[in-house]
């Protein structure tokens, strides 16, 4: 039997003229509610689910209730999950009207053939299989992050939520769940729906990144964490080496990964990224800003 570990994010952009106190109080909730789950022998998957739904629902973040709209006012939501010892993914993206984007995703990998639906499809395939539905967009959504990110009007300022979960059984999970950019075009995709990109798990890592998303899908930024790992760096290292090169090309953000050993990672090269993690000693900590 492994111990089992957990580490989530509720998104890089944080800066230190902000108050944190209330995501601070929340990530922990989300773990500790998390930590039970695990110590039982639930699986990976189903935990990196439950607890991206627990940061969707509390509009804390640019996710799920957080949600920003789009150019147009509407909400347009992405989430993808991967299971790493099936190598399975799901993900939606664009979904409108429907309240937990990251259950729709993991529908899609339960019950379709496919990896990805999209638009109005994935609100199609939403309502098939009874999810929940937001029908009052402007009572339910918060917009939590907005003005969160410190970039200039009219640059890719951002949020996102995520989970990493190693179970008991030794299997690895992720799962990524945003509205991506704020003020993005209608139709924006950005990393998170994107396996290999946003999120990815297999048996060496799994990922959950956040940031200026089409820096990350240049690069394939979730799994060539994993890559590095296979390839002999530890996983600090090759989270850290991505993290680099996304600042090469003028993007930031950050990542959390987590090993098979049960080795965390989360490099950032924004001011903060709000995170919050279950060691392997089972210890839980939460932190914004220090690295």
């Amino acid at each position: 039997m492994t111990r089992p570990a957990l580490i989530l994010h509720g998104g890089a952009g944080a800066r230190r003229s902000r108050d944190y106190t209330a995501e601070i109080a929340h990530m922990r909730s989300v773990v500790e509610a998390m930590k039970p789950r695990l110590e039982a022998g639930e699986p990976a998957l189903d935990v990196a689910v439950a607890a991206v739904v627990m940061l969707e629902d509390s509009g804390l973040y640019v996710a799920g209730r957080g949600a920003s709209p789009n150019l147009d006012g509407a909400y347009e939501l992405d989430a993808s999950l991967m299971d790493g010892s099936s190598g399975k993914a799901g993900a939606v993206a664009a979904l409108q009207g429907y309240r937990n984007p990251v259950v729709a995703a993991r529908a899609v990998m339960d019950q379709t053939p496919h990896v990805m639906l999209a638009g109005e499809g994935a609100a199609r395939f939403a309502a098939d299989q009874g999810l929940t539905t937001v029908d009052d967009p402007a009572a339910w959504f918060t917009g939590a992050g907005q003005g969160e990110d410190n970039h200039p009007p009219g640059t890719l300022a951002h949020g996102t939520v995520g989970c990493c979960v190693l179970d008991m059984e030794g299997r690895l999970a992720a799962a990524t769940s945003t509205a991506g950019v704020f003020g993005k075009m209608p139709g924006r995709v950005g990393d998170t729906p994107i396996p290999a990109a946003g999120t990815w798990a297999d048996g060496s890592a799994a990922v959950s990144c956040t940031g200026q998303g089409e820096y990350f899908i240049r690069l394939a930024a979730a799994a060539r964490v994993a890559w590095g790992v296979e390839g002999g760096q530890t996983l600090g290292q090759s989270a850290q080496s991505v993290i680099d090169r996304i600042g090469a090309l003028g993007g930031d953000g950050g990542l959390i990964a987590l090993g098979r050993d049960g080795e965390i990672a989360a490099p950032f090269n924004s001011q903060g990224m709000k995170r919050a993690w279950l060691g392997v000693d089972g210890v839980i900590g939460v932190e914004v800003f220090g690295r």
